[in-house]
This record gives structure tokens, C-alpha cells and sequence, in this order.
């Protein structure tokens, strides 16, 4: 269904909520505005209301603000989130082509197929073999089996550059960055003239915190091959270089804090990332897991945010690998900047928990949930939301929300957190663990839900509606 279609939805249930009173805009310098329900200035930021949601940006950015009139039929920025995406290496290796069409039976890796080639004693078949496995399982998403036959695969040709690769991007995927490097530095040493293998070693450095590395990488691979992909992330990893120039660093347990000089008090910083070390153990207690490596946490003074995550102007904070918090004219770590600083770090751990193939309704309801955060003032609204049938389907919120105005990142957050309440309160905080498992296992959404708490979308949708409407009537 397209955009047109979810403005429809998000029209209906502005006029559910009443909102038809006049509304207000802010104009920015960039020339996007944010329509807003109550708009206000406060010292060097303004401030605005969305729903139950509170946001702030620099006025220095704001060309100025207007009262009155209706927000228009469809209202979207054009900015999305950059995020690192999944890195699939397109090189084979030698003998694939002859042991693939044996290896695969009714959509299953065959063991015994396998077993039988290596027992032929031919260390380059077996390689190829078991890389091939690995492959199969790694398109699949079946992270865990994918990891077990490229070990393999290495052990008996650890120098390959292709299965080198392929490792090394799927210990990207499974939130081991910082092993990642020494692999694809291995595939570089073997084959230094590849764009596919520097451009891994670029992804590697990159997800790892690496920039500058990263950056050398990724203009050697385009000097080989130009490859609009890995320009655009080229892209990003340069606007990160250029913003944190001079930005200082420090280091804790689980987070390297990078900040922009004097622009914010070592007492504030101090107590951020205590507020950050107390968060992640809470987290650690309520998932039962904890991500692999250090976590990057970058703090914006000025429009730098912007200017490095490309993000919409109603973003109050992203991950995408790192916490990149915008923290302008904040002197302590208040209530509201907890919740945003709990919020972006549950996603590190979802993703842990997901092997990075969680869909992004559940990524948002989860991270809600745990802030914590409450439908109490847009329960009812939405109740009549989902009694008239126009809600959402949760399968237009399976990617970023990046893509959606103000008025359309309401509603998909609000659903996003009633599914997880529903879930939560009437199955248990072990089956949405269990649904995240799933998703890491390689199950699709669909299937994960199913195994679990023996939904597909369309009975979760009418089970929701249910469940907003017993909480909050209609």
C-alpha cells in the first residue's frame, strides 16, 4: 500500500482526536516544517508537543513559527535514516558451482551430503561446500547455523578472501564488530586489489567505530569499482569525520562517549553515562542478554545531529550502531532525556537479541515499553482508531519510520507500543524474548509470532483492537 493510503489512516485519526482545531508550523531554515499541536520557545531551543510526545530543536535552525490552519493532506520530510545496511558479498569460491546442487534438499542443508564430500579428503571441495552451507543459511537468515559451516569452511581454507568476507559480515550481524575487522583484514592480505574485499573491510571498521578506516577503505574500493551502495555510506562515514573532528573522548564499562569539547560540563557528561551504566543493567536484567562490544555514544551541542543523521525534524534521538543524542542547552540528565537515553540503548539490545532482523514495529513498541512509556493519554484515540478499522497493518511498519511526517510517526509509534503492551500483558515478557529469538533463529515475523503466541498480523491487528478497547473503551 502506498504513502497516500497511510495519510488516509492518519487523517482519520487526527479527526477521532479532535484535532481539528487550528494547529501550528515551524518553518526551518532547511525548508522542512513540522506541524505541530502546541509550539513554545524556551532560552536557545523551541519546543513541541505531538500527542503524548515532547520534542526540541535549536531556534537557530527555525525560520520562524505560524498559528492557524489545518495541517496539509500529506506532509512528509524527505529525509531518511542512513543506516548501515546489510552487506552481502557477491563473490563464489571455487567448487561451489559443483557441490551446490547436491547440498540443499526441501529447503534444507543436507548433513549428510555434506559429511560425504568431506570425507573425499579434498580440503578446497570441503571449503567450498561448507562455504556454500554457510551461504545458504546466511541469505536464510539462520545466523547461528550460517556461523558453524563458514567455522568450518575456514578451517580447511582460512585464507579464502570470499569466505573470509562473508564471515566477517555476518559477525557484523550478530553485534561482533569489533571481531569482524580481523577477518576482513585477512581477505584484504589475500586479495588487495578486490573492491568487494575492501569494501567489507570499510563495513567492518565502520560498524566497529573505525571511521577514518573505514573512509580510507571505501574510497580504495571506489577507486577500483564505483558502486553507488558503498558511495552512499562513504557519504555518511565522511559527515560523521567531519562533525566530530574536533570532538574529545572517554571511555566506561560498556560506552565510548565522544562530545564536542567544552560544549557540555564533565558533571553532566558524568552523569549521563552513569545514568547509561545503570540503564544497561537494567536492561540486562529485563532481556537476559547484553551486546557484544562497546557501545558508541555521540553527543550534539548544535545542528550537527541533523547534519550527520540525515534524520526528520520530530527525531528526538537515533541509533544506528551508535546513540547519537542531541543534548543542546541540557546542564543535568532530566526525565524526558532518561527516557530518550533508555529508549535508543534497548535498541542495541534488540538487536543482540534479534540477530538484527527484528521488524521495526516491534524494535519501537519494545524500546517504548521499556522506557517506560504509557498509552494512557492517546489510548482512547486510538481504541476508536482501531474500531473504525482504520489502523495501520502492521506489515506497512516492518522498515523505518524515518520515512514518515510528524503526524504519521504518531500514530506508528502509539501502535507500535499497544502491540507490545498487548503482547506483554497477556502472554509475558518471555514470549516477546522468545519472539526476538525467533527472528534471530531466521523465522520471518509472521512465523515467529505464530510459534509463540500462535498469531499472524491479521489476528494480532483484530487482538489489539480488542485489547485497546477493554483498556480504554471506544
Amino acid at each position: 500500500m502506498g504513502r497516500r493510503f497511510v495519510t488516509h489512516f492518519v487523517l482519520d485519526f487526527l479527526l477521532l482526536a479532535a484535532v481539528s482545531a487550528p494547529a501550528e508550523v515551524i518553518h526551518l531554515k532547511n525548508g522542512r516544517t513540522i506541524w505541530a499541536d502546541h509550539i513554545r520557545e524556551n532560552g536557545p531551543r523551541v519546543e513541541y508537543d505531538l500527542g503524548d510526545n515532547s520534542y526540541a530543536i535549536p531556534k537557530a535552525s527555525v525560520e520562524k513559527i505560524e498559528t492557524g490552519g489545518l495541517p496539509p493532506e500529506y506532509a512528509s520530510s524527505a529525509a531518511t535514516k542512513q543506516d548501515v545496511p546489510v552487506f552481502v558479498p557477491p563473490d563464489k569460491v571455487k567448487n561451489e558451482a559443483e557441490v551446490s546442487g547436491t547440498l540443499v534438499k526441501d529447503g534444507r542443508v543436507d548433513s549428510d551430503a555434506l559429511a560425504a564430500i568431506e570425507q573425499q579428503g579434498n580440503p578446497a571441495r570441503t571449503a567450498a561446500a561448507y562455504f556454500y552451507a554457510g551461504k545458504y543459511e546466511f541469505e536464510h537468515g539462520n545466523l547461528n547455523k550460517s556461523r558453524t559451516y563458514f567455522d568450518t569452511a575456514l578451517r580447511f581454507d582460512g585464507q579464502n578472501p570470499t569466505i573470509l568476507n562473508y564471515y566477517a559480515s555476518l559477525l557484523v550481524r550478530t553485534g561482533n564488530a569489533r571481531d569482524a575487522v580481523s577477518y576482513a583484514q585477512k581477505a584484504v592480505q589475500a586479495a588487495p586489489d578486490s573492491p568487494d574485499t575492501l569494501a567489507v573491510l570499510g563495513y567492518t571498521q565502520y560498524a566497529a567505530d573505525h571511521n577514518k578506516e573505514a573512509i580510507r577503505a571505501w574510497k580504495q574500493s571506489l577507486q577500483i569499482r564505483p558502486d553507488s551502495n558503498i558511495q552512499a555510506l562513504l557519504d555518511k562515514a565522511e559527515r560523521d569525520a567531519k562533525t566530530e573532528a574536533d570532538f574529545s573522548q572517554r571511555e566506561t564499562n560498556h560506552f565510548t562517549l565522544r562530545y564536542e569539547g567544552n560544549q557540555t560540563s564533565e558533571s553532566f557528561r558524568r552523569e549521563l553515562m552513569a545514568t547509561l551504566e545503570s540503564q544497561y543493567d537494567d536492561l540486562v536484567r529485563e532481556l537476559g542478554t547484553a551486546p557484544r562490544s562497546s557501545i558508541p555514544v555521540v553527543l550534539y551541542t548544535g545542528q550537527g545531529f541533523f547534519d550527520v543523521t540525515q534524520a526528520p525534524s520530530w527525531t528526538g534521538a537515533v541509533n544506528d550502531g551508535k546513540l547519537r543524542i542531541p543534548v543542546e542547552s541540557l546542564s543535568s540528565v532530566n526525565s524526558e532525556l532518561a527516557r530518550v537515553l533508555k529508549h535508543e540503548l534497548a535498541h542495541s539490545f534488540i538487536n543482540q537479541l534479534s540477530g538484527g532482523r527484528c521488524p521495526q514495529w516491534l524494535h519501537e513498541g519494545i524500546a517504548q515499553a521499556l522506557e517506560p512509556k504509557s498509552l494512557s493519554s492517546n489510548g482512547r484515540r486510538l481504541a476508536q482508531l482501531y474500531a473504525a478499522q482504520k489502523e495501520i497493518p502492521f506489515n506497512m511498519l516492518e522498515t523505518s519510520f524515518m520515512q514518515f511526517s510528524s503526524m504519521e510517526a504518531v500514530l506508528a509509534y502509539d501502535e507500535s507500543l499497544a502491540a507490545v503492551h498487548y503482547i506483554d500483558e497477556t502472554y509475558g515478557r518471555g514470549d516477546l524474548r522468545r519472539i526476538l529469538q525467533r527472528l534471530a533463529e531466521g523465522s520471518s515475523t509472521e512465523a515467529a509470532l505464530r510459534s509463540t503466541i500462535h498469531s499472524d498480523y491479521g489476528h494480532l491487528q483484530i487482538e489489539v483492537g480488542k485489547y485497546l478497547v477493554d483498556m480504554y473503551g471506544n
